[in-house]
């Protein structure tokens, strides 16, 4: 059973039932259905104790996620991944205690499998045949992965700049693959082609990004269940995320909120939000204050860390609240300082990873120089996707 009591969009407030399979709010404003646990159901059914006699994995959560039956679950091995204790890092950063989430463990080398094992799943519950995605890479080589281990048809809108690798990738697993270029400046072709596929085809929509699937920002956020369990059911002072639409953000806070409902843990950790300098709206918006509904587009993004290339951050309301109710920061990073992460990463720990999955550590870095992280803090950074 799922422990969900009701979906609320985040823009208009209205609330549907998980049993109606509801992606999208009717009201057409593009608000995220945010999902509702009932939390003293959750207390009675699940502890800490029953948690770790589990297989690791994503799933070893089932009860926190929106799916009724297990039977539903469409899984290639995800999450699980080694919380590494970076020791010859941190001492070239000033650092006594410093650790690496590495999500290239996952089944397609990304923190994405974590979110589309969700999504796929849901699909699955809900009946549907044909799942669609828009996505710099990532993303759409995961849905499409599980796409095929569920037996469902699966259509990627990528980004014109999206590498010959992924496309292969993408196509080995059996997906349509349509690279789309951009016509007008700050607007995401990919997700135009997305809500036109949704529009006319009624196709389960299933992006990294929440407007457009609820249910698959629930798989990021076992990464902070999982960082809580390996540090000893205790909280890091820091924990660094990548930001491009904000949903893996969104996810890591939603997941420090389940915890803190249950009284499984008793302090957050402060977030920071990562971007590149060559597309930071999500920073921008956290430096001047606004909010979610203010920021605008980036008009032409361009960095090494395509994998944050999003001209707009869809879960900012969620991932800005993260920020500030934690006491974190959002920073913006040059594309130098991500390649001299992603070499530093790699020659001190072994960790091949692409830039997009490297600019927390390249934010660490400064913010370590800049004195606003001590050298006596405990310091989580997630590497979210491999470089090969």
């Amino acid at each position: 059973m799922a422990y969900v009591e009701y979906l609320r969009c985040s823009r208009c407030g209205s609330v549907y039932r998980l049993d109606e399979g509801k992606c999208l709010c009717d009201g057409g404003d593009l608000g995220r259905l945010d999902i509702h646990y009932d939390y003293d159901a959750l207390s009675r059914a699940v502890t800490r104790e029953k948690i770790v006699e589990r297989a690791p994995g994503v799933w070893r959560y089932f009860e926190f996620l929106p799916v009724v039956d297990v039977r539903n679950v469409v899984s290639l091995g995800e999450g699980g991944t080694p919380l590494i204790r970076a020791g010859r890092l941190a001492d070239r950063l000033g650092l006594r205690e410093l650790y690496l989430k590495d999500e290239t463990r996952n089944p397609t080398g990304s923190f994405k499998d974590r979110s589309m094992t969700v999504g796929v799943s849901k699909a699955l519950e809900i009946g549907a045949k044909t799942v669609c995605t828009a996505s710099s890479g990532n993303a759409a080589a995961s849905l499409a992965a599980y796409s095929a281990k569920a037996g469902l048809a699966c259509y990627a809108f990528v980004i014109e700049e999206a590498s010959p690798g992924k496309l292969a990738q993408l196509q080995l697993y059996g997906a349509r693959v349509y690279r789309v270029r951009m016509l007008r400046e700050g607007v995401d072709p990919t997700v135009e082609m997305l809500r036109l596929a949704i529009r006319h085809y009624g196709w389960y929509p299933c992006p990294s990004f929440g407007p457009f699937n609820p249910y698959q920002v629930e798989g990021p956020k076992t990464i902070s269940y999982e960082v809580v369990e390996q540090l000893g059911w205790d909280t890091p002072d820091w924990i660094f995320v990548p930001v491009g639409a904000a949903c893996l953000l969104a996810g890591v806070w939603k997941g420090l909120k389940d915890f803190m409902e249950l009284g499984w843990i008793s302090e957050y950790p402060r977030l920071v939000g990562v971007q590149s300098t060559g597309n930071p709206p999500f920073v921008r918006a956290y430096e001047q204050g606004l909010d979610a509904t203010q920021i605008k587009p980036w008009k032409n993004p361009e960095t090494v860390a395509t994998g944050l290339s999003d001209p707009y951050p869809w879960d900012a309301d969620a991932g800005l609240q993260a920020i500030r109710e934690t006491g974190g920061a959002a920073i913006a990073v040059s594309d130098e300082e991500i390649l001299q992460a992603q070499q530093l990463l790699a020659s001190t720990e072994g960790i091949f990873a692409e830039p997009s999955g490297v600019v927390g550590l390249a934010a660490l870095a400064r913010m370590v120089d800049d004195g606003v992280v001590d050298a006596s803090d405990r310091v989580v950074v997630l590497i979210t996707g491999t470089g090969l």
